[in-house]
């Protein structure tokens, strides 16, 4: 057993002090601005921001095209005065001006740039008369690790380290050399926007199944906080990253995916080529139905700067993929895969050797600046709650099994309370309904059920101890087949889809009706969302969740066996399992924390349901979602929070509830406006009109604490995902956090036991797609590495950020620990098509408890203090059921995130 744990995450060094670097910035400039303002304005005579300078495409040229840029600065295409360029040295102008002028040129059309052609001129002009002039360089110390500290004492980095350390990280790792297994790997620069990676390059080859198969190394960089650390982080995440070298997808089907370009400097007198990898977006363009460059790429841009050389052209790179990842000539292009565009023999993911060998080079290279974090030791061996063991020695096989059948009959018999289930199987292969059938007594320990109907009528029924059920199965015919979607592209998308709605509920409404009496559920079989991809919106999935909820029936759905991977055995049991917990038959095992935690605790989580236009119906939607579960007592264990009614209601009444509801509901017009990424956090708060903003905020606000006052009557744990609710929760943001403080609005944070004496309030956070909490690996003074799961912390014990880890899948938990895909070696040669996985890490930072001093500020310090670490480890052993594999957040913020998927608007008349 392993007892500390190591993460991928650097801090400043306290014994080094600050970390400056002498930079040139450069800043657009009044009149360079004003200028490029004036071009755009007049190229883009429609846009409704006609003074925000599209400099995406821009910046993405300068990074990758002029020698010495580190940078970009955010913000600068809204104001000429702020810094714009970060670079180890000047870029000269016979640089700059051409790659500006051939960036303006692009914002005109092909039959309307000359405006924009004459800019270069007019920058290398030397009449004062013409001359648009380049703003000069200016010399700036900036000290990389800048830090204020909140007065909760949550360090946060300056603003502009969130963009600018990354990069800056990036070069300093990829000036070296990683060295494994006598073999080399190179790494080259790539911008994101969230840090930076480094990407190993050239690509590593793979032979298998008659193909070359190709991958890099890839890690990330990315600069957060932590709840009330002194210090702020670097983390670097490591991946694989796949390489598509066949797109077994129709050009129409492609959606957009990552390009990355490697080409030659054309600039004489300086390095032959950039350090970086240049991003671009490959995507479909529907009039001119081709394979096209898309979101701001540079690419189309480059070959007007280097008419020397060959770039790859969208359509012919589409076609020959593995002849640009090998090279034409001296540039070079790969193709990320992504799944959509077919299979690739290469697994992802890294073991942990590989994944501490990788962390020890990055360590080594940041040393002296940045040093690691601290080892996290265990807090507690209470890792799991009160679970039935499993079948080993001295145990019946099946005895498990059988008794969690006990348990799960009687918990529906609890949800259902005296009322029949009605259960309708709509099935398109007899393999599925068979395996419906099979696994529904299996799993609540009944006998096989009898027919119930009439000669030719599929009717199924089961009784016994309190439960009633009667399944109808019949072929899902037409109810299962696309949407038929209007193309007609004069109307809203989102109107569109809402039409074929509409139409698919009359459809279901004249085909079936609800049967009265009892709590009544569909389960439909209905093709993988991939035979759907060619025609958009045609998935008839979230329409047949709306009719059937209008009929006041839940719905489960389960995949063709010929769209899915595993067995059907185990994909009808999960399909069951999935139905229960919709009714609400599911609930915590008891805990092993100790005495500290209230006999009569109580659990509320809340979620955040933010739906773009991008969204399952097309129209936006924002609703918060709060989920109150009371372990041990009746039909009322699970309940939703109506804020209509202001009153809670059963778990599937909510989801019900949730599938009808308006809002509150964002206009599609005041959905956030793409542009630059917000500055600040880190923490990927979105940037919404601020009218909009505000409402959201003083809305949701309102919502939570309405249902804190409903919470009162016992000791609630609430359960928050800091990362989904921040957004309209501002006081979550780790440098507005407090200890054993909630805040609200404008107003001073107050108290939390002014929301209720027994209230505590747990915060949890896991890596997301902006790799917020680091990865991790479990090590011991030998030097071996691999899994370990449990609750981690400092020695400190007043600390209140912990980590929580689970354990690993069986299929993964059988590779050797030591397993080399990078380098595969003698031994290891089909290394690289094995799927590896490291588990997450889920921080857990208990935010208010009855400490020492909210006792006291209260009037009650005689009472026992609460120990943050067993909220953490309660927190933690909530993510463990009998009937799952660990969740990835505790199971009441898991229920209160799945209500979400009934959060089904629609726009237009259909609403």
């Amino acid at each position: 057993m392993y007892h500390t744990i190591r993460v991928a995450a650097y801090e400043p060094d306290p014994l080094h002090g600050p970390w400056r670097e002498e930079m040139r910035v450069l800043r657009l400039g009044e009149d360079l601005h004003a200028e490029l303002t004036r071009m755009h304005a007049e190229a883009n005579k429609g846009s409704a921001r006609p003074d925000r300078l599209p400099v995406r495409r821009l910046n993405s040229l300068l990074r990758a095209m002029a020698p010495g840029v580190m940078a970009t600065g955010r913000n600068a295409g809204t104001d000429g005065g702020l810094p714009w360029l970060y670079a180890r040295e000047a870029v000269p102008p016979q640089v700059l001006a051409p790659v500006i002028g051939t960036w303006a040129a692009g914002m005109y059309r092909e039959d309307d740039d000359t405006e924009g052609a004459d800019l270069e001129d007019r920058l290398r002009s030397e009449d004062p008369a013409e001359a648009v002039r380049l703003p000069d360089w200016e010399t700036e110390a900036v000290d990389l690790t800048e830090t204020v500290t909140s007065p909760g004492g949550t360090a946060e980095p300056a603003a502009r380290l969130y963009g600018l350390l990354p990069e800056w990280v990036a070069f300093r790792l990829a000036a070296r050399t990683f060295r494994t297994g006598g073999s080399t790997l190179h790494f080259r620069v790539e911008s994101s926007g969230n840090g930076a990676r480094l990407v190993s390059w050239p690509p590593q080859r793979y032979e298998s199944r008659g193909r070359t198969w190709y991958y890099s190394a890839c890690l990330s960089i990315t600069v957060h906080t932590v709840p009330f650390a002194p210090r702020f982080r670097v983390h670097v995440s490591a991946q694989v990253r796949r390489w598509a070298t066949r797109l077994e997808v129709r050009p129409h089907q492609l959606g957009g995916t990552t390009v990355l370009l490697d080409a030659p400097l054309p600039w004489p007198g300086g390095p032959d080529r950039s350090h970086r990898l240049m991003v671009n977006t490959l995507g479909y363009d529907r009039r001119a139905k081709q394979p096209a460059w898309r979101h701001h790429s540079p690419a189309p841009l480059v070959p007007e700067l280097d008419i020397v050389r060959n770039y790859p052209d969208p359509t012919e790179l589409f076609t020959h993929p593995e002849r640009w990842i090998n090279g034409c000539g001296d540039v070079a292009a790969g193709i990320v895969h992504h799944p959509s565009n077919g299979p690739h023999q290469v697994g992802p993911g890294l073991m942990p050797r590989e994944r501490a060998d990788l962390d020890a080079w990055v360590e080594e290279g940041l040393r002296p600046l940045l040093t690691r974090v601290p080892d996290l030791t265990r807090v507690t061996r209470s890792n799991t709650p009160s679970l039935l063991p499993r079948s080993g020695a001295g145990r019946e096989p099946g005895v498990r099994e059988a008794q969690l059948a006990l348990q799960r009959r009687a918990a529906l018999a609890r949800a259902l309370d005296g009322r029949p289930l009605e259960v309708e199987v709509l099935w398109q292969s007899p393999q599925t309904r068979a395996a419906l059938l099979a696994q529904l007594p299996k799993l609540i320990g009944l006998p096989a059920g009898e027919r119930a109907g009439a000669a030719g009528d599929d009717t199924w029924r089961w009784e016994g101890e309190g439960v009633e059920i009667r399944v109808h199965a019949r072929p899902a015919g037409p109810l299962a087949d696309a949407l038929p979607v209007s193309r007609e592209r004069g109307r809203p998308r989102a109107v569109r889809l809402a039409e074929a709605v509409e139409g698919r509920c009359r459809l279901v409404a004249d085909r079936s009706a609800p049967r009265p009496g009892g709590a009544s559920l569909v389960i439909a079989e209905i093709a993988g969302k991939e035979r759907f991809a060619a025609v958009p919106d045609s998935d008839p999935k979230h329409a047949l969740r709306i009719a059937w909820a209008r009929q006041g029936r839940l719905s489960q759905f389960v995949n063709l066996p010929d769209d899915t991977d595993g067995s059907l055995e185990h994909r009808a049991r999960w399909t069951w399992l999935d139905a229960f917990r919709q009714l609400g038959a599911i609930s915590p095992p008891a805990h092993r924390v100790g005495a500290g935690i209230p006999g009569d605790l109580q659990y509320a989580a809340l979620w955040l349901v933010r739906h773009t236009r991008k969204g399952p119906t097309r129209y936006p939607a924002h609703r918060l979602v709060a989920v109150r579960v009371r372990p041990g007592e009746g039909p009322g264990a699970i309940e939703g929070w109506d804020a209509e009614r202001a009153e809670w209601v059963p778990y599937p009444k909510l989801l019900l509830m949730l599938s009808r509801a308006e809002g509150p509901v964002a206009e599609p017009a005041e959905e956030p406006v793409a542009e630059e990424p917000a500055e600040g956090s880190g923490e990927g708060v979105a940037a919404a009109r601020p009218g909009v903003e505000r409402h959201r905020q003083r809305e949701t606000e309102r919502q939570i604490r309405a249902l804190l006052f409903q919470l009162r009557d016992r000791p609630t744990l609430l359960l928050a995902d800091a990362a989904n609710l921040r957004q309209c929760w501002p006081a979550l943001r780790n440098g507005a956090l407090a200890r054993d403080l909630l805040g609200f609005g404008t107003e001073p944070a107050q108290r939390h036991t002014v929301y209720g004496d027994g209230l505590r309030t747990v915060l949890v956070r896991d890596a997301n797609a902006r790799e917020e909490v680091a990865e991790w690996y479990a090590h011991d003074a030998r030097g071996r590495v691999g899994f370990a799961e449990g609750v981690w912390g400092t020695a400190d014990p007043e600390s209140r950020v912990f980590a929580s880890t689970a354990s690993t899948p069986h299929t993964v938990a059988k590779l050797p620990k030591g397993l080399m895909k990078l380098v595969p070696t003698a031994q290891g040669r089909t290394a690289p098509g094995k799927t590896a996985w490291n588990p997450g890490q889920l921080e857990v930072t208990v935010l208010c408890c009855l400490s020492e001093k909210a006792l006291a500020d209260s009037g009650r310090g005689g009472d026992t203090p609460d120990r943050p670490a067993e909220w953490a480890t309660l927190t933690h052993q909530l993510r463990y059921h009998g009937d799952y594999p660990p969740l990835a957040r505790p199971l009441p913020l898991h229920l209160a995130r799945l209500a979400g998927q009934y959060v089904l608007p629609l726009a237009g008349p259909a609403r």
